[in-house]
Parts: structure tokens; sequence; C-alpha cells
């Protein structure tokens, strides 16, 4: 729970709120409290959809709907008002984290557990589809685990089985990955009980593996997956519980058991009051939230609509961080993680003087976790514009470098962007440095209006959230795959392409893969023949043999770097010559190890320009200079971020004013800046136009830099 804001009101519908769960597109979830000492969860509709009409139906049906239903593994409303100026919904507060959280931080479920998820869970759709009513959204985020069992939440997309739909009829409703495949092809379809059934078989699913059946990644290829190809249950090894997802994810509606029959089919006994369904690390994390409800900050009273005035005072949820992180410290055992999670190191990049004005760079980077090497070489690169930058005899104000780390962990990111967006003196974010960390921080960047740009998160689409101060400097994962058929379907000696995507190298391989695989026809003449693996596989040799058997005169490996090692050398076997290629996430020491001769003339296309390039030539000499060594991967692109902010920055100052960061915000989405490894555009969502990559090869045993990829139609 976060501490309430100055903006927030402090009572609504006879609730003490006492702080905030979270907040969407739509409005703010609120921690409240009756005059009674009952709990509820409170939310809140924003001013700007209480005013739509449309949106007042949809409001006041989402309020019917979850009244209508009795169960108690489904939270209860406790209050509504659907027609004031500030509409609101009171349902029942669990404590208990969310099923997507406690799998995200213990891990898959054992057995007995998804058993008991699953009876509890088909007795609580029993009930919706009783009242008449479809749930739509079933998913890991809206359970709520609680040691006596499961909770099933929000019905804010639920809907009569007989209703008309209030949506536009292309209109897929739900949640990729967890819906199914009535709900993934839209075109105004009303999905059935049926629609839940297999979305429940979706979350045991994540529940046993901890990945959803279907994937990740691109909304259209998770939509394609999910209506075409099977679920992926790599990792369910008990027998009797394979079958039953096999029956739940069923493609056709009728052949899925119903909520009621599925109660029935499951033998497992429920908890009835006891803990011993859960693993001890889940319990230990559902005891901590409940343990954290005895502890709620201090409130100043205001009401709906009046906002608090003054300094609000820290809440005690952040005097009790600060007082852990400084534990941490005194104890000595982590002293060196914490540090370099808080540092803040003005002194390598020029500190203000007397009267200057001193405005702040940050960098959410993952500096000790598993992308270190690429969140060192950003660091780097940020602190090496701002000290250019701050070198310079007419600067009209000087920068600051504020480093925290994260890990590459999604949990810890959301903290640091916490303590980023609370920071005023900090205007713009380079970061985070990968994937899940960047998902998982956008909302919080997003509200405060805080400029964040990530040059080495590549995925595609991130979770469904505003990302209004978000910029994606670098080519996503799929717009990759235009320099790849450019590179090998481009030559006279080539006429189909041959695409091994192995699901080992998760979303962005799938990515990747299935887009070269779509586009292949679309940007040349030639065709492609594709061939998917599962994820653990050993043997690639019958299924190269296969794609030479149909053809295939050059190859694309979509995975990772065991997976391409393998491929590599079960392709060297063959009479095969033509030419090959990998991903870029393949290129290091493993693959050239465990490959060995067979690595050798394989290439690559990455997103990074390398420091011999011509255009990186002065950077590179600089970086030298001040690191004593070349940069990095991911180097070059972090000080061209910079470099875009001192000059966005730079354009805004007018006197001693402080810009404000929305005004830095739209003043980088208008801008065309010219940097060391590409120039930098973006499009009305914020993402990079363009799709310039870099050609690496394997050469004489190791990666040689070769210059720009080739571009369509080249």
């Amino acid at each position: 729970m976060d501490e309430l804001r100055a903006q927030d009101p402090s009572r609504i519908g006879g609730h003490r709120l006492l702080g905030r769960l979270g907040a969407g597109g739509m409005g703010v979830v609120y921690l409240g409290r009756t005059d009674t000492g009952a709990l509820a969860a409170v939310k809140v509709i924003l001013p700007e959809y209480a005013e739509d009409d449309d949106f007042r139906v949809r409001f006041r049906r989402e309020v019917e709907a979850a009244r209508r239903v009795d169960s108690p593994w489904a939270v209860p409303v406790t209050g509504a008002e659907t027609e004031g100026e500030h509409p609101w919904l009171a349902t029942a507060f669990v404590p208990g984290p969310a099923l997507s959280e406690a799998v995200a931080r213990c891990g898959p479920l054992p057995v007995r557990s998804v058993r008991v998820l699953g009876r509890l869970l088909s007795r609580a759709l029993a009930s919706v589809h009783a009242a008449g009513l479809v749930h739509r959204d079933v998913k890991p985020g809206n359970v709520l685990l609680t040691a006596d069992g499961p909770r099933l939440i929000d019905f804010g997309i639920a809907r009569a089985v007989d209703a008309t739909a209030l949506t536009a009829t292309d209109l897929v409703v739900g949640t990729p990955g967890f819906l199914s495949p009535e709900q993934a092809t839209g075109g105004g379809t009303v999905a059935g009980p049926a629609s839940d059934v297999f979305s429940l078989g979706c979350l045991l699913a994540y529940a046993t593996t901890g990945r959803p059946p279907f994937g990740s990644g691109a909304v259209e290829a998770l939509l394609y997956r999910t209506v075409h190809d099977e679920p992926d249950l790599d990792g369910v090894d008990d027998p009797e519980l394979r079958v039953l997802l096999g029956a739940l994810l069923a493609k056709d509606p009728a052949a899925r058991p119903t909520a009621a029959q599925l109660d029935e089919r499951i033998v497992e006994d429920a908890p009835d009051g006891s803990v011993d369904w859960l693993p001890e690390d889940v319990v230990r994390l559902i005891a901590d939230r409940s343990a954290a409800m005895l502890a709620l900050p201090g409130i100043d009273a205001t009401t709906a609509g009046e906002p608090a005035t003054g300094t609000p005072r820290p809440g005690r949820r952040r005097i009790l961080l600060l007082a852990g992180a400084a534990a941490v410290v005194a104890a000595g055992g982590g002293t060196f993680a914490v540090r370099e999670w808080l540092r803040d190191d003005p002194d390598a990049t020029g500190a203000a003087g007397s009267g200057e004005r001193a405005w702040t760079i940050g960098v959410q980077a993952d500096l000790t976790g598993p992308r270190s090497a690429a969140g060192r070489a950003q660091e780097r690169g940020v602190r090496l514009a701002v000290e250019r930058f701050n070198s310079r005899k007419d600067k009209p104000f000087t920068l600051r470098v504020k480093v925290l780390d994260d890990r590459g962990d999604a949990t810890r990111a959301m903290r640091v962007a916490e303590q980023f967006t609370r920071d005023r003196d900090v205007l713009a974010v380079i970061g985070p440095t990968g994937d899940p960390a960047t998902g998982s921080v956008l909302g919080a960047y997003d509200e405060a209006m805080l400029t964040v740009i990530t040059v080495s998160s590549l995925q595609l689409a991130y979770p469904a959230r505003s990302k209004k101060s978000f910029f994606q400097a670098a080519p996503s994962d799929a717009a990759l795959s235009t320099p790849i058929i450019s590179r090998l379907l481009l030559r006279p000696d080539v006429e189909r392409l041959g695409v091994l995507l192995d699901r080992s190298g998760g979303q962005s391989a799938y990515q990747v893969g299935y887009l070269t695989n779509m586009d292949a026809g679309v940007l040349t003449t030639g065709t492609a023949y594709p061939r998917v693996v599962p994820t653990g596989t050993r043997n690639f040799a019958p299924v190269i043999a296969d794609m030479l058997t149909h053809a295939s005169d050059a190859f694309f490996y979509a995975g990772d770097a065991a997976g391409a090692a393998r491929t590599a050398r079960a392709l060297a076997a063959t009479p095969f010559k033509g030419p090959r290629m990998a991903m870029h996430t393949v290129m290091d020491a493993h693959f050239l190890k465990d490959a060995g001769e067979a690595a050798e003339d394989w290439e690559f296309t990455a997103p990074y320009i390398d420091a011999t390039a011509p255009r990186a030539k002065e950077f590179a000499a600089a970086h030298r200079r001040r690191f004593g060594g070349a940069p990095g991967h991911w180097a070059a692109e972090a000080y061209d971020a910079a470099g875009l902010v001192i000059t966005a920055l730079t354009a805004l100052t007018k006197g001693a004013q402080r810009p404000a960061r929305a005004a830095l915000v739209a003043k980088i989405a208008a801008s065309t800046y010219e940097g060391v490894s590409r120039t930098y555009a973006f499009d009305e969502t914020h993402r990079l136009k363009g799709t310039d990559a870099y050609l690496y090869g394997v050469r004489d045993g190791g990666y040689h830099y070769l210059g720009p990829a080739p571009k369509a139609g080249a």
C-alpha cells in the first residue's frame, strides 16, 4: 500500500481512506475503513470518466453484476454510489497477495495447492454463472490468496449472458493470455460461461508452471496462439492435473466441463480454515500483508473533491522502508547492495556551485542482476553525456546523475520508480534495462508525468496501461525482423527462409520468429518455412532435416544461446552452406564455446552500435579517456538518450524557471535528435521511428561488427 497523496480525499461514502492500493486508467483504489472498523477496497472513478454517460452505464452495470454474486470465494460488494459526482464501489478488503504476485515471488504452486485453487474458484464461477453472468476476466491478477482459500475479484467487465455488447464489435474484451478462443476472435461474439472455464484453465496452468499456456508478448501473436495452437503444458508432471487442464483448455466450448462439473471432478478437500493448502513462502507473504494492516499511516481530514493543503507528512510506510534499509546497512550483510541501490553520486558529474541551478537525470538500471553488463554500460553512457554538458562554459544549468539499481527485479523496479517520482529535481529517467522492470514501472512514471526513456527494453507491447511519458528509444524485437528478412532473403541465391522458433527463448524469440515468418512474403518475393519446437528441445537434427527437405536455403533461429549452439552443430552436420542468422540475444561467450567451429559465419542483427563503427568513433574515444576502456553494448544508446533529454531541457529553459515534467514529455515527443547510434524521432505512441539495426558476425572464432544491417528494399 502507498501513502495518500496531497490531492487524495481522506473520506468518501462513509469510509476513512487509509492509503492507495493501486491506480488504473479509470480510477484509484483506496484502502478504506468504515466507522465500525471494517476494511474495504474503495474504487473511486476519475472525474473525466464520471462525466461520461456511457461510462456511467458500464459502471452501474459493474456494481449490479458484483452484487448478484453470492459465494464465499468471491469478494462481496459492501457499498456503492453510481449516481453522485464521485462514483465509487467498495468491496470487502482482502489483505492477501494476488496469485500473479505470489507466483512471481515464490514460484509455481504445488499440485495440491493448484487443485484447491481450481476447486474453490470453480465454486466462485458457478455462483457467477448461476447469477446469469460471465466474469470475462479470470486471470491471476484477479485472484487474491488468503489462508483459508482464494477470492475472485473485479467484475468490472462482467456481463449478463444474454446482454448486448456495449463495446465495438471488433474489440477483444479480457486479458490476452488468459482469455478463451471465442473471446480472442472478437467480432462481437458474446462469450458464455464456458469462456470463464477456459480462462480458469489458463490460470491454473500458470499457477502450476509459472507461465501462461499460450506464452506472452505481442497481443496479435497471443490471440493467434490462443485460437490455433495447443497449450504449452510442459512442467505439468501430474497426469491427472494434465488431463484436467487439457479438458478446460479445449478449443470447443461444448467440450469443456461447466464450473459446477469441475467442482465435482476435482478430488481435493477445501482447506477448512487451515493454511496447509499453500507452501510456506506463500503463507509468509500472506502473513506479511496481514501484519502490514496493523501499521496504517496517519491522514489529514479532507473529503472527496477537497484536496489536502500544506505539505503532507511522510506516511509510516515510508519511514519503515527507510528504517529497514538502514538496518540492512548496519548489519553489514548487504551493505554493498543497499549502497549501490540507493546511491546518488553527483561528484563524477560536476556538482553545482553556489547559486547554480542543478537538475537531475535519473538512471534506473540493472547493476547487480542478470543484465548488469548492459546496465553499467548505460550508466556510463549517461554519466559521460552529463559530464560533457557540464564542462561547457555557456551551460544554462548544471546537471546531476542519480543512479538507482533495480537488479532487474520487477518489484524492486517499482520501488525505484517511486523514489524517482518523489524527487522533484529529477526531470527524466533513462532506463530500465529489461522488459520485466520496464513493464512494472510505467504506471508510476506516467502518473507523475516523468519522462522515462528505455534504450534496451525491446518488447512490442507492455501491460495495458497509459504510457504517456514512456519513450521506447530502440527498435522493438518485432521491428528487428525487418533487417533479418532483408539480410537473408534479398539475395539472388535464396528463395525460401527456414524459421526455427524455439520456445526456450521466451516472448522476445516468439515475437521475432513469428513476425519474420509472417513478413517474409510481404517484404520480399521469397517464402518462409516455419517450425516451432517446445521448450527444452535438445535434438534439433530431425527438425533441421525437415526444413532442408522443404527447400530452405537460408536459416534463422529464434531462441536462446543454448538452443542456438545445438542448432549450429546440427546444421553443420548437414551439407547446408547457405546463410544463417540468430537473434542478437544469442551473441555471448556461451554460444561460441558450445557451438565451437559450427559457430563460424553465423550472423546477428542487433539494435546497438559497436565502438568500431565510424559514427561512434568520437564517443568511443571519449569513453576510453573517461573510463579506461571501450564502451560496452548499449552505452552509446544511453549516451544518446541523455543527449536527447539535455537538448530538450536546454530548449525549454527560460530564466530560472524549472521546466515542467509534462512540458519535457511534449518536447521530446516532438523532437528529432541526431545521436551517435541513430536518428531519434518518435511516433504518436512514443515508439522509435525506423528499424535501423547493426550487423554482427562470427569470424575467426570471435564476434565482429560488420556494419549497418540492410533495410527493406535495399
